[in-house]
Parts: C-alpha cells; sequence; structure tokens
C-alpha cells in the first residue's frame, strides 16, 4: 500500500503538470461565469449509491443521484461531459487504488465521491485502517484541483433492525469525512443532520440504498453545494408524511429485512463474497449527459 501511495502522488503531480502545460484554454478547471461556477467535466466515484442502486436494474439500467445531478449542471451549463465509476460493494481501499487513478487521469472539473458505508457494516476489518484510506483519497483528490463534493452518511441506524451495532463506527466516519471537507476546502452535504433522511420513504427495501425519492433528494442536495441556479435547501426539509406504523407490519417488515437483505449479505460474506465480483462502472468513460435517460425512468407507467 505504500508503494501504490507514493506512485500515486507522482501520478497526481504529473498530472497536475500536464494541466498547466496544457495551451491556451484546453483546460478550465470551474470557470465562473454570471457568478456561478460553470462545469464541463464531471466524474462520480463511489460505491452503491453512487452507482445508483436501486433506481433501476440492470435491464433498464441505473439511474441514481449522480445521474440525477449530471443532468441538472447540463441543463444549466450544456456540453457537459459525465463519467460515473462507482461499484456496489466497494470498500474505501479499492476506491483507493482503482477508481482515484482513473478520476485523475480524466482530469475533471467536479468531482463527487461517496464511500465508507461498505467499511462501516463490515466486520471483522480494521475500522482506523479503512479511516486511513479515507484521508488518502481524499487528500488524493484535493491535489486535483477540482471543486470535489462529498457527504457525511445518513443516520441510517434508525432504520436498520441491527443499526446499533454501527452506530460508533457511522459517527467516526462522520466526523473524519466533516473535519477532511474543512481541510482541503471541499464542499460538504450534511446528509446526517437532514431532517428528510428521516423518512422512510427516502429509502430503499434494504434501508441503506436510497429509493427514488432519495436520489433526486440527494442530486438537489450536491445541486445545492454547487450553488446551481435556482437550488434551495428544499431537499433537507421533511416531508411532513410520517404516518405511525402499525407494530405487525413493522416486525413484519423487519422480519423481511432479515429473511431478503441480511442473511443473504451474511451468507455472501462468509464465502468471502462481495456485490462488487464481476462489476465494471456503468459509465467508465467521460461522455455527454443524455437527459432522455433520466426522463425514461421518470416517465409513468
Amino acid at each position: 500500500m505504500e508503494t501504490f501511495r507514493l506512485g500515486l502522488a507522482a501520478a497526481t503531480a504529473a498530472s497536475i503538470w500536464a494541466m498547466l502545460n496544457q495551451p491556451g484554454d484546453a483546460i478550465s478547471l470551474g470557470s465562473v461565469v454570471d457568478g456561478y461556477t460553470r462545469f464541463t467535466r464531471y466524474v462520480a466515484i463511489g460505491d452503491s449509491q453512487t452507482e445508483g442502486l436501486w433506481e433501476g436494474d440492470d435491464t433498464v439500467g441505473l439511474l441514481g443521484f449522480a445521474d440525477r445531478l449530471a443532468a441538472l449542471v447540463d441543463a444549466v451549463y450544456p456540453g457537459l461531459v459525465y463519467a460515473n465509476l462507482a461499484i456496489r460493494g466497494k470498500l474505501l481501499a479499492d476506491v483507493l487504488t482503482e477508481q482515484v487513478p482513473q478520476v485523475l487521469a480524466m482530469r475533471p472539473d467536479l468531482i463527487t465521491v461517496c464511500a465508507g458505508m461498505n467499511d462501516v457494516i463490515q466486520p471483522g476489518r480494521s475500522f482506523a485502517r479503512a479511516l486511513a484510506d479515507l484521508e488518502s483519497m481524499y487528500a488524493a483528490l484535493a491535489e486535483s484541483g477540482a471543486t470535489i463534493v462529498t457527504t457525511t452518511f445518513p443516520n441510517v441506524v434508525q432504520f436498520l433492525p441491527l443499526g446499533r451495532l454501527v452506530a460508533r463506527r457511522l459517527l467516526r466516519i462522520n466526523n473524519a469525512i466533516t473535519a477532511a471537507a474543512d481541510r482541503y476546502e471541499f464542499k460538504l452535504v450534511d446528509l446526517y443532520n437532514a431532517a428528510s433522511m428521516r423518512d422512510s420513504a427516502t429509502w430503499d427495501i434494504d434501508r441503506v440504498h436510497a429509493s427514488t425519492k432519495g436520489h433526486i433528494l440527494f442530486a438537489a442536495a450536491v445541486a445545492e453545494a454547487l450553488n446551481l441556479p435556482n437550488s434551495s435547501h428544499d431537499w433537507a426539509e421533511a416531508s411532513g408524511n410520517h404516518a405511525q406504523v402499525p407494530f405487525g407490519v413493522r416486525s413484519y417488515e423487519q422480519l423481511r429485512w432479515m429473511r431478503e437483505i441480511f442473511m443473504p449479505w451474511v451468507w455472501r460474506w462468509l464465502r468471502g463474497k462481495s456485490s462488487a465480483d464481476g462489476r465494471v462502472p456503468k459509465r467508465p468513460r467521460l461522455e455527454p449527459v443524455s437527459a432522455s435517460h433520466v426522463e425514461h425512468h421518470d416517465a409513468p407507467t
């Protein structure tokens, strides 16, 4: 790992030197137009949340907050090119060694990074090592010169039947994320303290990944962090639609979660398997944004 870190530092320096020596205006990181920062090259990295689970599937394709954000940015500043390197199941060490070198090579002017929840819930691995990987990841990205947006993790403890087992880790990683964002002057989206994140409708059946509503809220949150025109803090507000769930229904949902979500995950972990096995990024190259992709997913059925 130490050899990799030295190599990554060298690659980062080389990438920055190449950018500085581009002729004319070939590379323009976050140019300011009419008081707003204009972005032209956006790369999203991370794990399943950024990949877009479970908004869509392998048949129709996954959408998710990063795709939605790309559409929002492109609507304001047409011509955006966008790549999404995120893969479900990836740990911070994977993002650091696999995705960070790729994103640096792409020379984006906007990066979103949301990673670490798999480390929070993964038993048996040194969490101190994971936090060190988080710091190394942020340090490398900070050298890119891009505008970087990262997020704290929502308080999923309240929804997960076994959530209390990861509560301490969740607080530790959120503290580390907040401190790093302040140190490196990243734009931080605070999902942990947002009332909207306490609404069960924000989450899919597994209670860890966002629903379509959740992905829409995430995209709106990043849009606000980027000060996009017409963005606001409304995404963080509670919906006010919190009907009391009867005890019987709640018990059934918890049993269903254990049977359909938790036990398959445990069985996969015991066999040394990962949901990332055999997966590749859904959008590995910088390509123009297609608004029709979002419209297709949002069309009434």
